[in-house]
Order: C-alpha cells, then sequence, then structure tokens
C-alpha cells in the first residue's frame, strides 16, 4: 500500500474513534497541549485496532526489516497493546518494559526472555519529547540488549526524533502531525482553527 495511502487510512480511522481532542491537556513530559491523540482507545474499538495493527506491521517490514532485530518491546504503557500483535504478527519474541523496577521476584524493569547482545525493536503509540522510549531504552540496555530502531503510529514533532538520534535511535513513524493536521482539514474533520492550533505546536528547526 503507497505510503499516502496508509497515512490517509489512518487518519481515517482516527477521526472515526473520535481519538483527536481539543482543550488543554498534560502530556507525559508535564508539558501542556491544546490537543491530545488519545491513541489508548485504539484497541476498545476491534476493528481499527486489527487495521492499524496490520498497517504497524507492514511498516515494520518495509521499513526496518524483520532480520534487523530479534525482540519486540512494548513501552509503558500505551505501546504494549501495538507491539503484541506486531510481535505475534510477525513471530517475533514479545518482552515488555515495566514503568518501575519490581521489588519482588528478579526485580526486573524489563518481563520476558531478553539474551545479551539481542537487538530489540521498541514500539509505543506515539512521540513527543522522545522520554517514555528513551526510558524503555534505557531499561533494555541494562538488561544487555541492543536498541537501534523505534517505531510510532505518529510523530507529534516536538523533538522526540532528534533525542532519540542523540541516542544512538532511529525513530520510524506512521505518520507525523503536520501531515494528519492537513489530511483532517482536506477532509473536514478539523477547521482551520484547530488546524493553526495544532501546527503551532510544531518544533520549528
Amino acid at each position: 500500500m503507497p505510503q499516502e495511502t496508509v497515512k490517509a487510512e489512518i487518519c481515517r480511522v482516527l477521526n472515526k474513534i473520535g481519538a483527536l481532542q481539543f482543550g488543554a491537556f498534560k502530556l507525559t513530559s508535564g508539558k501542556i497541549s491544546p490537543y491530545y491523540i488519545d491513541l489508548r482507545v485504539v484497541p476498545s474499538f476491534p476493528d481499527a485496532f486489527q487495521k492499524i495493527c496490520n498497517l504497524y506491521t507492514s511498516f515494520v517490514k518495509e521499513e526496518i526489516g524483520a532480520e534487523n532485530f530479534e525482540r519486540v518491546a512494548g513501552t509503558p504503557m500505551a505501546g504494549m497493546p501495538f507491539a503484541t500483535l506486531i510481535s505475534y504478527h510477525m513471530k517475533k519474541p514479545f518482552i515488555y518494559i515495566r514503568k518501575g523496577v519490581r521489588l519482588h521476584g528478579r526485580q526486573r524493569r524489563v518481563e520476558g526472555v531478553l539474551a545479551p547482545g539481542d537487538r530489540v525493536l521498541l514500539v509505543d503509540d506515539l512521540i513527543t519529547t522522545g522520554l517514555s522510549l528513551r526510558r524503555a531504552a534505557k531499561a533494555v540496555i541494562a538488561e544487555g540488549g541492543v536498541v537501534n530502531d523505534a517505531v510510532v503510529l505518529l510523530d507529534r514533532m516536538e523533538g522526540g526524533g532528534e533525542k532519540l538520534k542523540k541516542s544512538g535511535i532511529r525513530l520510524h513513524a506512521l505518520l507525523n502531525i503536520s501531515e494528519a493536521a492537513n489530511m483532517l482539514y482536506e477532509t473536514g474533520a478539523i477547521n482551520e482553527e484547530q488546524l493553526k492550533t495544532i501546527l503551532k505546536q510544531v518544533k520549528k528547526g
């Protein structure tokens, strides 16, 4: 499927399930945003979830290549449903990262089987500052894994990709917020004021 068609399909799905909201929202990074894309609702819509996961999986195969990683890791918490399905479809071992260290058992941040030197593909729903993905990468590296690539459905274009690059991690996004906003505006899903609200948040330069 051509990239433009994939991007348009994602926008159509997100609009249909009401994932885009406007207001004042506090993000994971602590930043306040005038809009919010709630990708946590996607798994609550089976058809949308299946479609999004199929697009994710095809994108990973084409953009990164199955031969370039051994395991798939879901970041806490929003990345986990998508990572689970990607690993299932690609027949790759799944691991997941906890928000904090367990105080009992093996006291690990990473759950699942991870051998030293395993290349791990990080999966999250979206990226803003890159803080969640960098934390996840540190946890994997601390357990002996290697992180070269991270994939997200949406890049909010607020500097996260650049920060990951500094940590030696390539970011792969199916869609960026500028593309999404323009497509949603063209189809009448959002108005001009809402378009400007979103684009104002994009980090310049």
